[in-house]
């Protein structure tokens, strides 16, 4: 479960952001994870709700947006988006294809929190 360490990763690039911009709480995070990182979001989400305990980002709200694998055809130049792991231009047939998007494992977003008891005032 490689996600664990993924998940770690990504929390120590949260608890990093937060403390830059002085946030008290980390309310909601957006990652994006393409399909050929081999990450599965449900073990991803768990990991990252196990590691961030006692961290700024606990109880933190998760979206992970998932991006299926898109390819170029470097024959005819078109790009298609796969359903399956056929590396094959829905065109013109070819094998010849580079990876547009499908590879991508990032942080995209963190809503938070910069003072809770102003927040509970205005609430």
């Amino acid at each position: 479960m490689h996600e664990l360490s993924i998940a770690e990763d990504l929390l120590a690039i949260v608890e990093k952001t937060a403390a830059e911009h002085q946030l008290v709480r980390v309310a909601r995070l957006r990652i994006v994870v393409g399909a050929l990182g081999n990450v599965v979001p449900e073990a991803l989400e768990f990991a990252l709700e196990v590691a961030g305990r006692g961290t700024v980002a606990d109880g933190a709200q998760l979206e992970i947006i998932e991006v299926p694998v898109t390819v170029r055809c470097t024959e005819c130049g078109t790009e298609t988006e796969l359903e399956d792991i056929a590396f094959v231009c829905s065109a013109c047939g070819s094998v010849n294809v580079d990876v547009v998007r499908g590879s991508e494992l990032y942080l995209d977003s963190i809503e938070g929190d910069t003072d809770l008891e102003e927040k509970a005032v205005n609430d």
